[in-house]
């Protein structure tokens, strides 16, 4: 890849995003209880969506970790399906891409 450097720091940045995020939602699990049951309620489904965003923001992490890993094995930016190129349009819009374009639609019709 041409500028590893460019994307280990979008890699970077995304991940420092990611972990204020996830730190911000374990501060906000910390608060608490209404004593209304109606805004228990309500608490309850806000509960379940910060726990879902939790979810996927951890898994994005690891991605991204994996990136790191691959940036640092000088193997970023190349296909683990087919050992190609990923496209820097993709990579600058999904800097963790394991899959070329071809690859990740592929899986997704499996």
């Amino acid at each position: 890849m041409s500028d590893t450097a460019h994307y280990r720091q979008l890699l970077l940045n995304k991940r420092r995003e990611l972990l204020e995020r996830v730190s911000a939602i374990a501060d906000d699990s910390q608060l608490p209880a209404s004593a209304d049951s109606e805004e228990q309620a309500v608490e309850l489904e806000n509960e379940e969506v910060l726990t879902a965003l939790d979810e996927e923001a951890r898994q994005t992490l690891t991605l991204i970790d994996q990136a790191l890993e691959r940036v640092e094995r000088d193997e970023y930016g190349l296909c683990l399906a087919c050992g190609k190129p990923i496209a820097e349009a993709r990579l600058e819009a999904v800097p963790y891409a394991e899959l070329c374009i071809d690859c990740a639609e592929r899986q997704e019709s499996v």
